[in-house]
């Protein structure tokens, strides 16, 4: 059978890559998946996706789509898609982070809102999270910015920047920033007996575990954790059962099965000399907190942007193994202050600030509020034109969706 044209464009937003699609282009939603698992060449056995837009790793097998806004606080509606390599599962339950640097300039340079000045600000609203993310970012004859001076650790050059602000972080996926109420929990974990873990829902939920209660010190290359499969084994166990505890699923088996993309999980550390990919060392004073992160499966290269978020909100809150590791500590009397954390991943370091304050409740109970987080990114569209779908593929969509 032949193949059937979906415009679209390819575009890197901070370190991950995404075919970006206008709603308006797609067909119906129950088509989606197959679409987008075709687009970037999933499942893959060999884990390359050779036959598609894919790059063989969570942060290049990603998809957005972009649409007229259904809030009438936001300027446009984002989805995000998560497409495993190597299974024919494609994943909504959580936000990209680092792909909303993308979608204010690609509304803007699609025509789908007007601007003029030296800069813009956009209003999305992510509909994976139901949040709202303002995008702020330099214009250039009406079209969204490139060049600058702006770089960002994991990717060669710079560019433009685009400060992106997460409005109410908290309860992104759960309802709740901690969503079992407490700031640091002990997990019964088949196997591995007790394990303290921090469950924070902001941007993305998250499970946050210390490095050396999985076997690692927190500075190790992605693809040397990526081999050791008792450690792997470990993580994807803790996070499974943080996902019943977050109410993903009543087993950590379905967690597992049903949300290989959240929960996410991430190992952090005190300070500590290491060295990047490319081989430059970190000295301990450049740095707030020691972070590694995995990504459907596999350690991500950098972090994903949620989980800076994520990070940079935990470790405002007292009490989650991240404050406990961070180099920061609380304001004097225990107000919330916005603060600046700088984080160690396998790139470099990344900026994060966010603004968390203590409240006290009906009660006299105390609970935690994240007003904002906020990060700074770039973002580049790389070529647009049509992306290419076997028709055979659809057919059988549509057989399936009618049987």
């Amino acid at each position: 059978m032949r193949q059937i044209r979906i415009p679209a464009a390819f575009i890197r937003g901070g370190t991950s890559n995404a075919i970006v699609f206008k709603q308006s282009d797609l067909p119906a939603r129950t088509l989606w998946d197959e679409i987008f698992l075709a687009a970037i060449g999933s499942p893959d056995p060999y884990g390359r996706q050779l036959n598609g837009m894919g790059g063989g790793i969570s942060s290049l097998s990603k998809v957005c789509v972009v649409g007229p806004p259904t809030r009438a606080d936001a300027d446009v509606d984002y989805t995000f898609a998560q497409v495993s390599v190597s299974d024919a599962t494609v994943d909504y339950g959580g936000n990209c982070g680092n792909m909303c640097s993308a979608i204010g300039p690609f509304a803007i340079d699609e025509g789908m809102l007007k601007a003029e000045g030296p800069s813009t600000r956009v209003r999305i609203h992510n509909t994976n999270t139901n949040k709202i993310i303002v995008a702020c970012f330099p214009l250039d004859e009406g079209l969204a910015a490139v060049d600058g001076e702006t770089e960002i650790a994991g990717v060669a050059g710079t560019g433009a920047p685009v400060d992106l602000d997460f409005l109410d972080p908290g309860g992104a996926g759960t309802g709740s920033l901690l969503p079992t109420g407490s700031a640091e929990d002990l997990l019964e974990v088949p196997g591995l007996g007790r394990v303290l873990a921090s469950l924070v829902d902001a941007a993305n939920p998250f499970v946050f575990v210390a490095a050396d209660s999985v076997g690692l010190n927190g500075t190790e290359m992605p693809a040397d954790i990526d081999t050791l499969a008792a450690v792997m084994d470990r993580l994807e166990a803790i996070r499974a059962v943080a996902g019943t505890m977050m109410g993903y699923a009543p087993t950590a088996a379905e967690v597992t099965e049903r949300y290989p993309s959240v929960p996410k999980i991430g190992v952090v550390a005190p300070p500590a000399e290491s060295a990047t990919l490319t081989g430059e060392r970190l000295p301990t004073d450049r740095m707030d907190l020691t972070a590694r992160m995995v990504s459907m499966g596999k350690v991500h290269r950098a972090l994903p942007l949620t989980g800076v978020l994520g990070l940079a909100v935990a470790a405002g809150i007292e009490g989650t193994v991240v404050h406990a590791a961070s180099a920061l500590r609380p304001h004097p009397g225990g107000a919330g202050i916005a603060r600046l954390i700088r984080i160690a991943h396998p790139s470099g370091l990344v900026e994060a600030s966010s603004e968390v304050v203590r409240e006290q409740t009906p009660g006299d109970r105390a609970s935690w509020h994240a007003s904002v987080a906020s990060v700074r990114r770039t973002q580049r569209r790389l070529f647009d034109g049509d992306v290419y779908v076997p028709a055979s593929r659809l057919s059988a969509a549509l057989g399936e969706a009618a049987d």
